[in-house]
């Protein structure tokens, strides 16, 4: 991307002058819609089983997905004129850090089926724009891995909570040492949601060893087996028949797979739920912003806010966990009415995040003016990376 040589130089504005000088239209996809990305990674992935629709599908009926998206046609921008824009900024400060924009790039596991990089390119993308980039739990490359891809970019952890405190001391402790500056608890999913695609062909890519890399290297899991702790990529592209043919024929490594598959499954989404209460155990071994990602009530936000917490990311995973739930963006509505809420957030003691529903540049803008500091983006990114 060239700056632009207009007045105020603005480097994100300069890209689309960029293109018409090109005279080639964007590149590599041709296309700056979503739609138009979406349709094409759904295409390149068309051979590779239930990979798209386990990022795209949604829990139940997909009654969430729908509405997460339909909510934010409910709002229209009012533009302003005669206002001195010539010279503006997108940058964004998130606990004390100035970023290029408010964005942040989503966690997303199991990175694996969808391209043979994996987490490696989002990483490496997120600190080339200089938004921070946040590792899930289920990668499928290590947390010691994508820090070294990320390298001086800033980079957050996010954290499926493990059933054992042993293991999850583990994790918070790979995190500091690798210079993770803030965990993303998710609460939405100490059991897996609901979701019939997966269901309906049986894809479960845990089974098979594919995202449970951060497992598989974390020595205190792997010792509990009496093993040291391996790092390794799995094949791409993931062929779930083949694996299962393996574990029939015997093969040592489907076996190890599915064994290890399954015990990080119990680990990181055990069906054991928390309260408010174990939070204190999560604050007293986290040293940096603790970050409750998946609240969706105001009731929630202010009791995030009394036990300590400094952000919250309003989020329903984007309709993957719970069907039939409110829109995130309507719950982002409720939750900035709360004056505790608004006062917090002022007082800069309660960072406001969001998630759920984000396709395009309009979407973040409503999202920043209904209280949102910024956003986390999946969809978008993860179907650029996939379809190119």
């Amino acid at each position: 991307m060239t700056e632009s040589t207009v007045v105020g130089g603005n480097p994100w504005s300069a890209y689309m002058l960029d293109i018409y000088r090109s005279r080639r239209g964007p590149q590599p996809l041709g296309t700056v819609v979503f739609e138009e990305i979406e349709a094409k990674a759904r295409e390149k992935l068309k051979d590779y089983g239930g990979a798209f629709m386990y990022a795209g599908g949604s829990a139940g009926s997909n009654s969430t997905y729908r509405a997460n998206v339909a909510q934010f046609a409910k709002w229209g921008i009012i533009p302003r004129m005669l206002v001195n824009a010539t010279r503006r900024s997108l940058e964004t400060t998130i606990f004390g850090v100035t970023h290029s924009s408010p964005l942040l790039i989503a966690p997303i596991g199991v990175q694996a089926i969808f391209h043979p990089d994996a987490e490696f390119s989002p990483a490496r993308a997120a600190k080339a724009v200089g938004v921070p980039y946040i590792l899930s739990t289920a990668a499928s490359r290590t947390i010691e891995e994508i820090a070294e891809a990320n390298g001086d970019g800033h980079r957050w952890f996010q954290l499926y909570w493990p059933r054992t405190n042993e293991v999850t001391l583990s994790l918070l402790k790979r995190a500091k040492e690798n210079n993770y500056k803030a965990l993303v608890v998710t609460l939405d999913t100490m059991s897996l949601g609901w979701r019939p695609h997966d269901l309906e062909t049986a894809y479960i890519p845990f089974g098979h060893g594919v995202g449970v890399q951060i497992g598989k290297s974390d020595p205190v899991f792997m010792a509990r087996y009496g093993k040291q702790p391996v790092i390794e990529h799995p094949e791409f592209p993931y062929d779930a028949a083949k694996f299962d043919q393996g574990f029939v024929a015997g093969d040592p490594k489907a076996r190890e797979g599915l064994f290890f598959g399954m015990e990080w499954l119990k680990e990181a989404n055990s069906g054991l739920y928390r309260d408010w209460n174990d939070l204190k155990f999560l604050r007293d071994n986290w040293d940096g912003p603790l970050i409750l990602k998946g609240i969706q009530s105001v009731h929630d936000a202010e009791k995030a806010l009394e036990h300590g917490v400094d952000g919250i990311v309003v989020s329903n995973h984007g309709g993957r966990q719970v069907d039939g739930a409110i829109p995130s963006l309507l719950a982002l509505e409720m939750i900035m009415r709360s004056s505790k809420v608004k006062e917090a957030q002022q007082a800069g003691k309660l960072t406001i995040l969001f998630d759920s529903g984000i396709r395009t540049g309009s979407d973040i803008f409503k999202a920043l003016a209904l209280g949102a500091q910024a956003v986390l983006c999946k969809p978008p990114y993860v179907w650029l990376e996939y379809a190119n």
